[in-house]
């Protein structure tokens, strides 16, 4: 009876230490100090069902701006390319995130270029990581023989991995100089079959596509 106590007491860390805990949000550790502050920041489901951490001011309201200065997406820090993400993938995934970002802003507020007044937000943001982390074990993975089977797989980059893409924003009333909305957003796309395969942008997309459909439909 102890032996399999002391059998089941090793498999649940073993199980904790492969399966770790792929969070939906980014924690402190992974905040880049790009926004003016961090705090009041809680998670918060979007009305696209992704999770974010996010703070809004209490008077804030849509209702009561017209006009946007985008200020265009960049990276914070500046990522180096490796072997995994090229300087092509990093350029392109900034591209498609301006591209499509502006175009869903500026369907709800007119672009005024650095015109600042009444009315008027602006939008500042941050792609602040690009990642790859491997999975966690699945449900029908944590059984003794398959357990062995994905540690070896993990020792050996074999198993599958997220891709991540960890966004941050926040808008300005460019009257008051005061920020209404802080935004920490961690996204996860195509999955790939082990830890030397490419990150392209294609597999980044999704994540852009999920934050545009966020801003254009925000109350």
């Amino acid at each position: 009876m102890k032996t399999t106590k002391l059998m089941v007491g090793g498999l649940l860390t073993v199980v904790v230490a492969l399966g770790g805990c792929t969070t939906k949000t980014a924690n402190q550790s992974q905040y880049s100090g790009f926004l003016s502050s961090y705090e009041g920041l809680s998670s918060t489901k979007t009305s696209g069902s992704s999770t974010v951490l996010r703070w809004v001011d209490p008077s804030f309201d849509v209702a009561n701006y017209q006009n946007i200065i985008y200020q265009p997406v960049r990276f914070h820090p500046e990522p180096l390319p490796t072997e995994r993400l090229s300087q092509k993938t990093l350029q392109d995934v900034l591209a498609y995130t301006n591209s499509r970002l502006s175009k869903a802003m500026f369907s709800r507020l007119k672009p005024v270029g650095f015109s600042a007044g009444p009315g008027t937000l602006a939008f500042r943001g941050a792609i602040t990581g690009v990642t790859a982390s491997t999975e966690g074990l699945k449900p029908y993975e944590i059984i003794p023989v398959a357990l062995v089977l994905a540690g070896a797989m993990t020792a050996s980059g074999a198993r599958d991995q997220n891709t991540e893409l960890y966004l941050e924003g926040e808008l300005v009333d460019t009257t008051t100089g005061k920020t209404m909305l802080r935004v920490v957003r961690k996204g996860f796309g195509k999955t790939l079959s082990n830890d030397s395969q490419p990150i392209t942008a294609d597999d980044l997309k999704s994540v852009i596509d999920d934050l545009t459909r966020d801003v254009l439909t925000f109350k």
